[in-house]
This record gives structure tokens, sequence and C-alpha cells, in this order.
């Protein structure tokens, strides 16, 4: 048994994280297995778990506890190995076993988590299970009157490329005439050092491997793409070799972002836009999700396509429900999470990737010359702030902005003026205040960006 301090601390929104050794520990992982199997009892769910675990010294051992765990419960398990997120998901929806990934994305070398979802690869947030295991954690799980379960291993890596490529058949195509591309990957030392090669090898690429090694500690940099100082190494790389387009992955994966021929890094809403078109073209008058930090241009582009754009608040389990909810065919999230209706409404960094190196293999056209329609905008990128008074922050900001302004609180506060927008959100762990600030110039966005700033950091 567990106390609920101890377990607020480490149970997410989203996951499980925190520091090995002091939090995630094989004993708590044993517990967390055997909670998890009891909820999917509960639930109905298949009797067997897939598990996958990342490259982190940490996560076998926390991955065989959870077996272990899961097993004591009576469920069986399929163990894949080094597996990206994505390939976990893939796994979950081939088999439909639901799932668990040992993993803590982007986070530093000290510590670790796990990503859960139901077979099928739907999603388990807060809402949707995460609150019932936890409830679990704290009153014990009872010896379980049934057969212990059965633990068998399967590499399902090479069926994860099959089926990957399976989605692009114009890759295939003798007759589709694609020039062969500069490709620099930078695995950030994570699972991308296991997958993308195994991708790459089947594309008519030239790839430039950086930190492919498989390391937890992350020598390097962290493989946290969303901080620029991370993209440093692959921007001067894509110039230096004269690549067409630059990937980075992060821990797991799951997410990817893009670096174009001049070593400049792609905003994610132009690539959310670049899907989408492609989808459209695929399957006239969908719906596309698209998260309330996105560009406007998101939407914008496409109803010009003949879409159906829906909005919608940050977070992998919105957008998942949403997706099904809605039918809709593709969501992108400007952190660089891209979900695909053909991939189980589930996230992968790999398949954006190929989005992308398929539509500029198709042309001969630049990365940035491709982009350029979809890039109206500009934007500020996310500025995170610490304050102690978040909500006296967020009452300074509706006082001045508030009269005059439409507002928008669908997550945290969207305020939309004349010629430009900003949304600012708590953060669900940290006394930190996000801004995501876009203009129709340059110098309208900044002038909104350094106001609104200065009413959050007086709050410090």
């Amino acid at each position: 048994m567990f106390k609920p301090e101890f377990l607020n601390s480490i149970i997410k929104a989203y996951d499980v994280r925190g520091l090995v050794d002091s939090q995630i520990t094989p004993d708590f992982t044993f517990a967390l297995g055997g909670a998890f199997a009891k909820f999917l009892q509960e639930e109905r769910e298949p009797s067997s778990i897939v598990i996958g675990e990342d490259m982190r010294p940490s996560s076998a051992l926390l991955a065989t506890a959870f077996s272990d765990g899961a097993t004591s419960q009576g469920m069986d398990v399929v163990r894949i190995g080094l597996a990206s997120t994505d390939m976990l998901y893939f796994a979950s929806g081939k088999l439909n076993m639901p799932g668990a990934m040992f993993t803590a994305s982007h986070n530093p070398a000290a510590y670790n988590g796990v990503k859960l979802c139901k077979s099928g690869a739907r999603p388990i947030g807060e809402e949707s299970g995460l609150l019932r295991i936890k409830d679990l954690l704290v009153t014990g799980i009872p010896i379980a009157n049934r057969p212990v379960g059965h633990q068998v291993e399967e590499n399902l890596l090479d069926d994860y490329v099959e089926f990957l490529l399976s989605l692009f058949s114009e890759i295939s195509d003798p007759a589709k005439k694609f020039r062969k591309l500069k490709v620099v990957i930078d695995a950030g030392n994570g699972m991308a050092g296991h997958t993308a090669p195994a991708v790459m090898a089947r594309l008519n690429v030239e790839v430039t491997e950086m930190f492919f090694e498989l390391d937890g500690n992350f020598p390097n940099h962290e493989a946290n793409p969303i901080d620029p100082k991370n993209l440093v190494d692959l921007q001067k790389k894509v110039k230096k070799v004269g690549a067409d387009i630059g990937l980075a992955f992060d821990g797991d994966a799951d997410r990817c972002f893009l670096i174009d021929e001049k070593g400049d890094l792609v905003n994610p809403s132009a690539l959310t836009s670049l899907i989408a078109v492609r989808e459209l073209a695929r399957k006239p008058g969908s719906t596309i999700i698209y998260n309330l930090i996105s560009s406007k241009a998101v939407p914008e582009i496409i109803t010009e396509n003949g879409g159906k754009p829906l909005r919608s608040r940050v977070g992998h389990s919105y957008i998942k429900k949403m997706m099904a909810d809605s039918d809709a065919v593709f969501g992108g999230e400007h952190s660089g999470h891209f979900y695909f209706s053909d991939f189980w409404r589930a996230d992968s960094g790999m398949l954006a990737a190929l989005f992308a190196l398929t539509e500029l293999a198709a042309t001969k056209k630049s990365l940035s010359s491709v982009l350029k329609p979809f890039n109206r905008y500009f934007a500020s990128g996310e500025i995170n702030s610490e304050v102690k008074d978040v909500p006296a922050a967020q009452k300074a900001i509706l006082e001045k902005y508030g009269p005059e302004h439409t507002i928008d609180e669908l997550d945290g506060i969207t305020i939309t003026g004349p010629k430009y927008w900003f949304n600012v959100r708590a953060s669900n762990t940290e006394p930190l205040l996000r801004l995501n600030v876009e203009g129709d110039t340059e110098a309208i966005m900044a002038s909104v960006r350094d106001a609104v700033l200065a009413i959050i950091r007086a709050k410090r």
C-alpha cells in the first residue's frame, strides 16, 4: 500500500513518472503491475498485456518487476523488449492487448516512468483509469484467486516497419520516381536509434546518423527537441552536409521535429498543415483535430482543403478521445505529437517523419519552399515562467485584456485580439505559466509577448 501524497507526486495527468530509486522502484512497479492488471480485469479487457521498454539503464529491471506484478494477478505478458513508444502502441493495436511502455520520454537520466494504454492503443489518462489505479495502489491488491500468468518474448520491429510503410504505398511503387534525399537524423541517444535504421533502410535516402547509440544517460544532449539548445548540433550538421531535411526525435521517439535545408526549425503547425492536406486529399471532407496552441493557419488550411477543423485542449488523452468521438482522420499538437486514425489514433514521430519525407521526395522543391504556404503568421514558441501565485497572474491578465478581447477558457486562458492571439496555461505539475503568442506580423507578436510576460513575471 502506498500513501496518496506519494502517488500524487508521480502519477501525472497522462502517465506515471518520477525519480529512479527514490520513487520509481521495482517494488513500486511490481505493485503498479498488479494494480494495472486488476483495473484491466474490472474493465473486461483482454487477459494479456504487452510491455515495451526504452534504453534507460533502469527500464528492463522495472519492466520485469511490473510483469511479475501483472502475472501474479493471472495476466499473461508479452515482452517486446527495446521499443519506441509508438512501437508499443503498434503492438497494442496489432495484438489487441493493453500495453505498458517503460520510459520517461524526454526527461533527464535520473527519471523513469510508465505510459499505459488499453487494447487497441486506447489512452489511459487521469480521467480514464489512472485515478482508479491510484486507488488500488492505496488500498492494496489482494492475492489473486487464479493461476499465475505466463510471460513470453516477441520481436515486433520488422512488423512495425512493414506496417508503417504499408501506409505509404507510393514508396514501393517503381512508377513513382522519387528523388534520393539526404537526411540527417538526431536520435538523441534515444529509441529512434533503434527504430530509425530499420525504417530508413527501406527508403531511398542517404542518412547521416547522429547519436544513434542507445544510452539512457544522454551523453550528448537531453533527448528533448522542444528545447532549442538540443537542436543546435542537428542544425549545424544539416548545413554542413547539405542535407535536404533533418529529423529530431525525443527519448521515446513518439515526437518528431523537422529542420529545413537552411538549418531552421520547422514550425510544428506547418507539419500539421502538410499532413492535414495530404490526409484530406486521401479522405476528402474528413475531420482534422488541432490543439489550441497551434497556429491559426492550421484551421484556415484545413477549411480551404475541404476539411472540418476541430479544436482541442492540450494533451494526448483529450485529442485521442476527440478523434474517436468525431471519427477524425488526423490530429496534430504543436508540441510535436501527431495522431493518425490508421495507427489506432495513436501518436507516432516516425509516421510524421514519413509524411514529410514522402512529400519532399516527390518534388524538386526544398523543404522550406514546400512549407512556405503553411507559414502565414509569427509565433513566440512556448515560454515558461515560474510564478508563485498562478491565479493572481491569470487574474491580472484578464483585467488588462478581458474587457476588449474575445476570451476562451477551454485550456487556460486564450485571448484573441484583432491581429494576434495568446494562450496562458498553468502547468499540471510545477508552479509554471506557459505562454504562447502568435501575431500577424513579427512586431505585433513581439509587442504582445513582452506585454503579457511583464504581467506574468510581476507575480513571481
